[in-house]
C-alpha cells in the first residue's frame, strides 16, 4: 500500500468513527424523547423536551455535514497522479507534508507525519494549482513544495 492510500484509508476511518458518534448521539436522544412521559411538572416536561429536540437537529445538521465531508472524500481518485496540487494531493514541502482531502488532522504513515486539510483551509487554498518549485507564504514562514504525488 502506498502513502496515498494509507492516507486515504485513514481518512476513511476517521469519517466512520464521526458518522458513528453522531450516530449515536441521534438514537441516545431520540430514545430519551421516546421515553420521557408526561409529567406533572408541565413546563419542565415541555422544556425538557425543547432542549432534546434541539439537541437532536444539532445533531442532524453534524450528521448532514459529515456525510457531506464523506462524499468529497469519496471523489478522491487515489491512483491518479497530479502536476499540480488539487484534491487528492499529497505535498510534500520544506516545512510539512500534506494531504488535500479533508480536514482530518494529523495523519502517520511510515512514522511522517502528513496533515490532512481541506481546500477550503487557508493552506489549502494556498497550496491549489501550485506545482513542484513553487513556494507559499503561510503565518510568515515560506514552503516550498517539493514534491507532488
Amino acid at each position: 500500500m502506498n502513502i496515498k492510500e494509507e492516507l486515504y484509508k485513514q481518512c476513511e476511518a476517521f469519517i466512520e468513527i464521526r458518522l458513528k458518534a453522531i450516530q449515536k448521539s441521534i438514537d441516545e436522544i431520540q430514545n430519551s424523547l421516546t421515553t420521557e412521559t408526561k409529567s406533572s411538572a408541565g413546563d419542565k416536561h415541555e422544556t425538557g423536551r425543547a432542549m432534546l429536540q434541539l439537541e437532536r437537529e444539532k445533531a442532524g445538521k453534524q450528521l448532514s455535514e459529515t456525510e457531506k465531508i464523506k462524499h468529497i472524500l469519496n471523489r478522491i481518485n487515489i491512483e491518479s497522479s497530479q502536476k499540480s496540487i488539487g484534491l487528492g494531493s499529497v505535498v510534500y514541502t520544506s516545512k510539512s507534508n500534506y494531504f488535500i482531502t479533508i480536514s482530518a488532522g494529523e495523519l502517520k504513515v511510515e512514522e511522517k507525519p502528513f496533515f490532512a486539510i481541506s481546500v477550503h483551509t487557508p493552506i489549502g487554498q494556498l497550496l491549489l494549482g501550485k506545482t513542484v518549485g513553487d513556494s507559499i507564504k503561510f503565518r510568515n514562514q515560506e514552503f516550498i513544495i517539493e514534491k507532488i504525488e
